[in-house]
């Protein structure tokens, strides 16, 4: 098709005239409409009126920015040249990997940020990381095969790959998200005959806000992790579409003027955690990234990064499946990251969005503090520098400063470790402290769900815990022996110091003392944070009184 002068009869494609549409056009925000800097955020900022989108900026509940600049765009039927930004391309079939100009951004965009160990590395484009996960599965899964997730993780993938016979084979979590030792563990200690499959080849994860916990994993962890997958020949899927969002630790509200700010695009993209691609000599890393929380997620756009032999078989999978994301989105995004905003412009962007939702973690913490007494965990480092685990409590006072207590306190109602990225707080009910857990007169499940409920039923939905449990009702994974010093409960390793234990006490390790909430702030404005942190309060309140 693309050989000059050649001429086709070959395909059965409708002619570009007859496509109704001459040309698309936007109106897109300028590049550097957030700031850089650590500053109040246009959460409460009034939306739009008097516009068509009225409807959309009340249902998301996100006011426009209060200077909002914006600029035209606009992609013509047809461009000079094949491999032009053109409808009568981005709108006919194509193939799979994508029209030309985003595979070649994508591409760029990916050897300059993620700086990838392999100059080999190859690029398909994607309808979403989703997408590229079932794709993932169907090319490098057989049915019986058990993969390799962390022992909270992201649902959907677990959806995915469960109707295609494929196994969740949880890997305990600290701080950082999946613990190497606990792997190298669970490796080394395969039974096939006692777990009826075969050792795990693929391991599926979220390094960079975790999702539910909101970990960031440092890089020596993934060099870690890196080594004992090439120890036992593992295929590691890196899933990243929080990549950019990395907002660092969190810190009250006294001290975030502390905060240094990297304008310059090099700085600030040195600062962030680097990719598994940078550490795969061999090759055996999949990465997975989304416009999803950068552009849209109703793009339905992203790509897959891999050696060149798993790059094929994704793509492979793609053209009898979903072949190519939809022209319109391909031809949009196309538009404005390539003719329009360029790889600078584009980074100015990522480094907006990077600080409106540090902005977002925070008032959503901050709004926890409003409505609860929040104290640091016995085992947590100097608060001021970034917590790592806080606690709450009902609150006894109009005035809270971040005081110090005991975690595992008869008054502590939750703890949680603020997350360093993402757009989730993954909070820990402490059902231990309950009356009825207490007492024995009623099941830890059923007190999990009757909170659910309740919360639900005084008009606040957060995500509940099961939904991102790994863990199968009949699984048997580990042995007390494996790991001198920690405690495995139902197969699952509890470690002295993980994101389900942060103090560390080897006796307090039974999972039924906790319900699990993923909370978002991702979408929310400020009132609507302390609103629902008020119903949370009371919700609590008679919860731990009943």
């Amino acid at each position: 098709m693309m050989k000059p002068g050649i001429l086709s009869l070959a395909g059965g494609m409708p002619h570009p005239e007859y496509f109704p549409y001459d040309s698309l056009s936007a109106k897109v925000l300028a590049h550097d409409s957030y700031d850089t800097k650590h500053s109040q955020s246009n959460l409460d900022s009034s939306p739009p009126t008097n516009g068509p989108l009225d409807w959309f900026w009340s249902i998301i509940g996100l006011g426009a920015p209060s200077k909002k600049r914006t600029e035209d765009i606009s992609v013509p039927k047809y461009r000079p040249q094949y491999t032009d930004n053109q409808l009568a391309v981005a709108l006919q079939y194509g193939t799979a990997q994508g029209i030309i100009p985003l595979q070649k951004f994508v591409g760029e965009f990916t050897h300059k940020v993620f700086t990838p160990y392999l100059p080999t590395t190859s690029i398909t484009l994607t309808t979403g990381n989703t997408d590229a996960w079932d794709r993932i599965v169907q090319a490098f899964c057989n049915k019986g095969d058990g993969l390799l997730v962390e022992e909270w993780s992201y649902p959907t993938a677990l959806f995915t790959s469960r109707p295609h016979g494929i196994l969740p084979v949880p890997v305990a979590m600290d701080l950082e998200g999946m613990r190497s030792d606990a792997l190298e563990t669970v490796l080394r200690t395969w039974d096939e005959e006692a777990r009826g499959m075969r050792r795990p080849h693929i391991m599926y994860l979220v390094p960079i806000g975790q999702n539910p916990s909101g970990a960031t994993m440092s890089p020596k962890r993934k060099k870690e992790i890196y080594e004992i997958a090439v120890k036992y020949d593992i295929i590691i899927v890196e899933d990243d579409p929080y990549y950019f969002l990395q907002e660092g630790p969190y810190a009250a509200p006294a001290y975030r003027q502390r905060r240094t700010n990297a304008d310059d695009t090099e700085t600030w993209l040195s600062t962030l955690a680097p990719s598994f691609l940078k550490f795969d000599w061999q090759g055996r890393v999949i990465r997975l990234d989304s416009f999803s929380k950068t552009i849209a997620p109703g793009s339905r756009v992203g790509w897959v990064s891999a050696s060149p032999l798993f790059a094929d078989a994704v793509l492979r999978v793609g053209e009898v499946s979903t072949q190519a994301p939809s022209g319109f989105a391909q031809s949009m995004i196309t538009e404005l990251l390539v003719n329009h905003w360029g790889f600078d412009k584009y980074a100015r962007w990522l480094q907006g969005l990077q600080k409106e939702y540090t902005v977002r973690r925070d008032m959503l913490i901050d709004a926890i503090a409003s409505e609860f007494d929040v104290f640091e965990g016995v085992s947590a480092p100097n608060f001021l520098g970034g917590a790592r685990t806080l606690c709450a409590r009902e609150k006894k006072s109009s005035w809270n400063a971040f005081g110090y207590g005991d975690e595992k306190g008869k008054d502590t109602w939750f703890s949680f470790i603020p997350p360093t990225s993402g757009m989730f707080v993954w909070v820990r009910v402490h059902l231990v402290n309950h009356p009825k857990y207490r007492q024995k007169t009623d099941d830890p499940t059923t007190l999990e769900e009757k909170l659910f409920v309740t919360i639900a039923e005084n008009n606040l939905l957060i995500g509940p815990g099961w939904l991102f449990s790994t863990k199968l009702d009949d699984e048997t994974l580990l042995e007390e022996r494996d790991f001198p010093g920690d405690t495995v409960v139902n197969g699952l390793l509890h470690p002295q110091a993980n994101v389900d234990d942060p103090a560390g006490d080897p006796a307090d390790h039974d999972p039924a003392q906790y319900a699990h909430f993923r909370i978002a702030f991702s979408s929310a404005t400020q009132s609507e944070m302390k609103e629902a942190m008020k119903i949370f309060a009371n919700v609590l309140k008679d919860f731990f009184r009943a």
